[in-house]
C-alpha cells in the first residue's frame, strides 16, 4: 500500500480505529477488511482511488456488482452483500466523522431485503434414529443419554436449559419441567408421555447410582452435574451412530420440535412460549407464511410432532 492509494490508507486507519478504540474482535476485523477489500476492488475497476470522489450514484451501482461478481470475485449473497454494506457504510461514517470527506455518500444506501428462511431442521424418522441409537443399550450412563435427547427433543429445550434442570424443576406429576431461559427468565413446558416415563425411570433407577451431593438432573459419570459439552458430545455421537448425515448440534433438536410443530398446525404464538422466545419475530421463522392467527392447542408427542405416543 503506497502512498498513491488514499483509500487504502482510509481502510487500514478505520480498522485501526475499530481495533483501538471500538474494541472489535479479531474475527470481526478480519471479516471487515475482507468486505472492504471487495469494496476497494470495486472502486478500483471505475477509477476511483479516493474516498472524497465517491458519489451516491457510483454506489447506487455496489449492490448489483456485489451479486454479480466478475472474473476476479464469486458472486455474493444476500447476507454476503448486506454484510458488505455494512463495512462500507461504516467507512464512510467514519470518513465523514474525522473530516477525511465532506460528505457520507452511502448514508442512502441500503441492503437488499432478505428472505427468512426457516433453520435447518431434521425429520421425525432422523430424530427417533438419534434418540435409538444414544449409547450401549443398558448401561447407566446410555440410559442417562437417551433421557438427556429425549427431553431435548420433547421439550425444544436450550442445551444449557437442559442441563442446568434441577430435581425441583421437574413435576413428574404434571408431567413438566420448569426450564431457566436467557435473562432469567423461566417457562414450565408439558412432556409428552413417552418422555415422562424415561425421565421418570432414570430418576428413580438410574440418578442414584450416578449423583454425589448434586440436585442436577442430568450427571456425570462422576457423579457431578453434566456440562453442556458433554451432553453436546453425547448428541454427536448418537447421531454419527444413527448415520443421520445431517451435521446436528442441540439446537437442530430445537429447530426440529419448533418446525414439527407447526407443520402440525400449532400456533405459532403457542410455538413461541414452548421454546421460550423473546420475541415472536424469532418464532416466525420456522412458519413464514404463518399470519400468526390463534390456532389449535398442541402437545409435542412423537419427537416434535403432535399427539401422545
Amino acid at each position: 500500500m503506497g502512498a498513491g492509494d488514499p483509500v487504502g490508507h482510509a481502510v487500514a486507519a478505520y480498522l485501526d480505529h475499530l481495533r483501538t478504540e471500538r474494541g472489535a474482535a479479531g474475527s470481526t476485523l478480519a471479516s471487515y477488511r475482507r468486505d472492504l477489500r471487495r469494496y476497494r476492488a470495486f472502486l478500483d475497476g471505475r477509477g476511483v482511488h479516493d474516498l472524497a470522489a465517491v458519489t451516491p450514484e457510483l454506489l447506487g451501482g455496489l449492490v448489483p456488482a456485489l451479486q454479480g461478481g466478475d472474473g476476479e470475485h464469486p458472486p455474493l449473497g444476500e447476507a454476503s452483500v448486506a454484510r458488505t454494506l455494512v463495512a462500507v457504510r461504516g467507512l464512510h461514517r467514519w470518513a465523514c466523522r474525522t473530516g477525511a470527506t465532506a460528505l457520507d455518500p452511502a448514508a442512502t444506501v441500503r441492503a437488499p431485503v432478505l428472505v427468512p428462511r426457516a433453520p435447518r431442521s431434521l425429520t421425525t424418522t432422523d430424530v427417533e434414529a438419534i434418540l435409538a441409537a444414544a449409547g450401549a443399550p443398558g448401561t447407566p450412563l446410555a440410559r442417562r443419554d437417551r433421557t438427556l435427547l429425549e427431553v431435548l427433543a420433547a421439550t425444544g429445550a436450550r442445551i444449557s436449559e437442559t442441563v442446568g434442570l434441577d430435581l425441583a424443576d421437574v413435576a413428574l406429576g404434571d408431567r413438566t419441567v420448569c426450564l431457566r431461559g436467557p435473562g432469567g427468565r423461566s417457562r414450565v413446558v408439558p412432556l409428552p408421555e413417552w418422555a415422562a416415563t424415561t425421565l421418570r425411570a432414570y430418576l428413580l433407577e438410574v440418578r442414584p447410582a450416578l449423583a454425589h451431593e448434586t440436585t442436577a438432573v442430568f450427571v456425570n459419570a462422576r457423579g457431578g452435574r453434566l456440562s453442556r459439552q458433554s451432553a453436546w458430545t453425547v448428541l454427536v455421537r448418537a447421531a454419527e451412530r444413527a448415520g443421520v448425515s445431517e451435521h446436528v448440534s442441540p439446537h437442530t433438536l430445537r429447530h426440529s420440535f419448533a418446525a414439527h410443530l407447526v407443520e402440525a398446525g400449532v400456533d405459532v404464538r403457542e410455538v413461541q412460549a414452548l421454546l421460550g422466545h423473546a420475541s415472536a419475530a424469532t418464532t416466525q421463522r420456522y412458519a413464514p407464511g404463518q399470519p400468526g392467527q390463534p390456532g389449535q392447542p398442541g402437545q409435542p408427542g412423537q419427537p416434535g410432532v403432535g399427539g401422545d405416543r
